[in-house]
């Protein structure tokens, strides 16, 4: 028996509904259909009927759906049971998004390859959705991206780097830091957009003020970003860990603002559901460590709240 046409039954009963079990397996309707189709055929009996576009269970449906959904129980045990036997890993490909590739990645796979001189590893940059197709198809192993769900996959939560406001040398708010998101009214502001729930948070922050800043650039790429920051085209939110060199050479400085407290772009290490429990343990037991440049933060910022 067929354990994709035993999946699609078991979605199909889940959603109540074809399309919404065909979107959730990537899979189009009439492929559903014709694997219900097929699921009966085998079995002898009608698992649905359907008026319309309402389904429902058949009595003999009913009576099938407490096996199908042991069966495929059983499968992703025994498939999780022979990857926690596999000792030995030959390649790893990952999937991640460029901010990862810049920021994340040099700082882990030197201690990847320091604890698994033979591994080899096939990297690929590329979205967030790009990844999550990349990781449900089997293209890759694993997932560096930002917070996001699936029920197919397993996500849980790798590095959360926080946001914090940046000024160049010489702005005022190193000497007189604001208290809150108001003093920021009326500064201009370099915005980098990446798109993560976080960022709408931001943007959502900026709509509750009498004086919102006035954004005179958009940007999408990190880089560009805290450069034009710290030529003083404008002050700008990112992310901790991309800007560790230019704080420690006093290019950018970290301001600390109150209500920005609980802001962090995380990122999430997916993998198939079931599947990937051994790298993300390989994952969690790499040593990395990004003290120095949060210490580095907390210095500057120490300095200006003194002042």
């Amino acid at each position: 028996m067929n354990i994709e046409n035993l999946e699609a039954f078991v979605y199909v009963v889940h959603f109540n509904s074809f399309n919404k079990a065909a979107d959730a397996l990537f899979l189009s309707q009439p492929s559903i259909t014709a694997r219900i189709q097929s699921l009966e055929r085998e079995l002898d009996v009608k698992l649905f009927q359907r008026d319309g576009r309402n389904v429902s269970l058949t009595e003999k449906g009913k009576q099938f759906l407490p096996y199908a959904q042991q069966i495929l129980q059983s499968y992703k045990k025994g498939k999780q049971h022979l990857q926690r036997n596999q000792t030995t890993l030959d390649e790893l490909r990952i999937g991640c998004t460029a901010s990862v590739s810049a920021y994340i990645i040099p700082e882990i796979l030197p201690r990847l390859k320091q604890q698994y001189p033979g591994l080899r590893i096939k990297l690929v940059t590329a979205s967030t959705e790009t990844i999550l197709e990349k990781v449900l198809q089997k293209e890759i192993d694993v997932g560096l991206v930002r917070n996001i769900s699936h029920p197919l996959v397993d996500s849980v939560m790798f590095y959360e780097d926080p946001i914090r406001l940046y000024v160049h040398q010489g702005h005022r708010f190193i000497e007189q830091p604001p208290s809150t998101m108001e003093e920021v009214g009326g500064q201009s502001l370099v915005f980098f957009e990446c798109g993560s729930l976080d960022w709408i948070k931001l943007h959502r922050l900026f709509e509750t003020l009498h004086r919102p800043p006035v954004i005179d650039v958009y940007i999408d790429n990190l880089e560009a970003a805290k450069k034009c920051i710290a030529k003083g085209m404008g002050i700008g939110f990112l992310p901790d860990l991309c800007v560790r060199k230019e704080v420690q050479d006093r290019r950018l400085f970290p301001i600390r603002i109150p209500s920005l407290a609980s802001l962090s772009l995380r990122t999430n290490l997916i993998s198939l559901k079931g599947e990937g429990a051994g790298i993300r343990k390989l994952f969690a037991e790499i040593p990395w460590d990004v003290g120095a440049a949060d210490a580095a933060s907390d210095v500057l910022l120490n300095v200006s709240m003194c002042r």
